[in-house]
């Protein structure tokens, strides 16, 4: 069975993203990128929200073969130009949308999500990996749809507008994991959800 795991990145006031959905808001350093490409690696699907999926469709294809980038954000790079299958879950986007990712995205309605989910968790192979994209994940946690959760708290206050964890009801996670990295104020906390 496949895994469903959620990697994010979340503010030590507990928000994803600053005012006005600035992602750049975050502390995303090197810890950030290198934890991001072991996700990665261990990946053999990704699945966004639609917010998500615009801005990663729309950066990443930009920046494949950079010289600029990171050894890590050069893999993850390079993973979505070899057409890593790619799952949405949106009402909004049509393939029109899709621009460099059009042969790799599948777009799934809202009212489908959790049957595609729990489609593919039933399938054997590698983790599906949730980047970003956090009102999909708060959904998928409060319907027992989730898995993993790997939280890496960064030491900033960003005052964003809507907490992580809004509209989730209460639930218990177990702590699989806390790790640091040098030179690094950030903080990996992995939980499963079982």
């Amino acid at each position: 069975m496949s895994k469903i795991v959620v990697a994010t990145i979340i503010s030590v006031d507990g928000y994803t993203e600053g005012p006005g959905g600035n992602v750049m808001a975050m502390p995303m350093d090197h810890a950030f990128n290198e934890h991001n490409a072991e996700r990665m690696r261990a990946a053999g699907r990704i699945l966004f929200g639609a917010t998500t999926y615009r801005g990663m469709s729309g950066f990443w294809p930009t920046v494949v073969g950079s010289p600029e980038l990171t050894p890590g954000s050069s893999y993850i790079a390079q993973r979505y130009a070899d057409g890593i299958p790619v799952s949405v879950v949106s009402d909004s986007l049509t393939e029109a949308d899709t621009g460099a990712w059009r042969d790799q995205t599948t777009i799934v309605r809202r009212a489908d999500a959790h049957d595609h989910v729990a489609r593919l968790r039933q399938q054997d192979g590698d983790d599906v990996l949730v980047f970003g994209s956090r009102t999909l994940w708060g959904d998928l946690l409060a319907h027992g749809l989730l898995d993993e959760l790997h939280l890496m708290v960064g030491p900033s206050i960003v005052a964003g507008d809507v907490p992580a964890f809004a509209g989730v009801p209460a639930s218990g996670l177990k702590l699989l994991d806390v790790r640091r990295w040098d030179g690094s104020d950030n903080v990996l906390l992995s939980y499963t959800t079982a």
